[in-house]
């Protein structure tokens, strides 16, 4: 695992002193394989932000959400994620193909913990492991390069009240989303989509 810190942020922890912190930070914090316990909270949660970037650089950030344990820890280095029916702008996943370095921010708001995840992320249009996640386009893979915690005292405390009646689960009809019904959307969507047949 190569340093953490790159010179634009030694500038400000010299600036601010904490140089001495973020190293410590980066001893006894950061890693680069999941332990049991990384793998406990990241299958336990049902949503996560995916940062990613385009072939020039240029940043975009997503909510990714499923039932808890839709993110897989499947070795010491390997995470797993389903690509579920969206937009079809494909602005995350397309990055990835151009410019694989991502990074994961997972939180759990009614525990107020939270872990980021940076790796390099590869989509396998043919990945078997799609075939375990019901109505799922692909599975996307993140190599782990960096996997550290985050100090939770900003991290407002929230409870859940109902999960997307959206996400898809084996044996059920999934719901067409109002948007795939509006005039601008209705004519243009994917030949195969089954709100055209009224299938959701």
């Amino acid at each position: 695992m190569t340093g953490v810190y790159h010179d634009g942020q030694r500038a400000l922890q010299d600036r601010f002193d904490t140089r001495r912190l973020a190293d410590r930070l980066e001893d006894v914090k950061v890693h680069d394989r999941f332990t049991d316990d990384d793998r406990a909270f990241i299958e336990r949660l049902d949503m996560f932000f995916l940062a990613t970037a385009d072939a020039d650089g240029q940043p975009t950030c997503s909510y990714k959400g499923g039932d808890p344990g839709f993110v897989r820890v499947l070795d010491d280095r390997t995470l797993a994620f389903p690509c579920y029916d969206g937009n079809g702008m494909f602005l995350s996943m397309g990055n990835v193909v151009v410019h694989a370095g991502v990074g994961l921010l997972f939180i759990d708001f009614e525990r107020q913990r939270r872990m980021r995840v940076d790796g390099s992320a590869a989509i396998a249009l043919d990945d078997p492991l799609a075939a375990t996640y019901p109505e799922a386009q692909f599975v996307v893979r993140v190599t782990a390069r960096r996997i550290y915690p985050n100090c939770p005292r900003y991290i407002h405390r929230l409870q859940l009240v109902e999960r997307s009646k959206f996400v898809p689960h084996a044996g059920e009809s999934t719901p067409i989303p109002p948007w795939k019904q509006s005039p601008w959307a209705c004519d243009v969507l994917p030949a195969n989509d089954p709100a055209n047949r009224g299938e959701m």
